[in-house]
């Protein structure tokens, strides 16, 4: 598919869609793509909603990139945890709807939401970078923890526990979860209801509310670069 993500607004609503045809990879195209789509969003809508498609939220970033390492791999990775800084520090209230797994940086691209509805079915919520050899980024650690709750921010991020749809509630993952017929109603209504608070309150409030994990997720983007820079000077 040439263009995974679509931007469409009606009725003070941007809907922004990612459908790649496949698992909804996040390279760095897609997530400059969704930085656009968000910007976009924020000057022409009140209210922004994010979908995947029918079985993926996203699968996390383009393992082949990721595996490859180097400049393209760290920039990607970047590029995620910016987009979700993007989300977190959004004017405008952002549903986001799970269309079904959410891994990795599909599931902190989820975590950024203000408010998140799944789908129920077989699907599977999860950081799974312990699982799979990798050291959770600084970056995703602080997105986790502004989130979950204490006891599942730990099985989540050190032992890179899977959540089921109606499980990732009570984890903190989602605040809500509907059949998957009706997923795009539910957040439909979400986001129309969602049009009825005062907007330049509801900025002041987040600011105000995200202004820690704000920080510190600054802060970590920047030391994990700094990390970055200094295995590149060791080689």
């Amino acid at each position: 598919m040439d263009h995974p993500v679509s931007c469409t607004l009606r009725d003070g609503i941007a809907r922004i869609a990612l459908d790649d045809g496949k698992v909804n990879a996040l390279s760095i195209s897609t997530l400059g793509a969704l930085r656009a789509a968000m910007e976009r969003a924020e000057r022409e809508a009140d209210v922004v909603m994010l979908s995947g498609r029918d079985g993926v939220f996203s699968a996390g970033f383009d393992l082949a990139v990721l595996k490859g390492g180097g400049d393209a791999a760290y920039a990607m990775v970047r590029a995620g945890f910016e987009l979700a800084e993007q989300v977190l520090a959004s004017p405008r209230p952002v549903v986001i709807a799970c269309t079904g797994h959410a891994v990795a940086m599909g599931a902190f691209l989820l975590l950024s939401g203000d408010y998140r509805i799944g789908a129920d079915g077989p699907f599977r919520i999860t950081a799974n970078e312990v699982a799979i050899g990798l050291t959770m980024p600084r970056a995703a650690v602080e997105v986790l923890r502004q989130r979950l709750t204490p006891a599942h921010f730990n099985r989540a991020a050190l032992l890179a526990e899977p959540y089921a749809p109606a499980d990732a509630v009570a984890a903190g993952f989602l605040d809500r979860v509907v059949e998957p017929e009706q997923l795009p109603q539910a957040a439909s209504d979400v986001a129309q209801a969602l049009r009825g608070l005062d907007l330049r309150a509801h900025a002041a409030t987040k600011q105000r509310a995200r202004a820690a994990t704000l920080a510190a997720l600054r802060a970590a983007i920047a030391e994990d670069a700094a990390e970055y820079e200094r295995a590149l000077r060791a080689v």
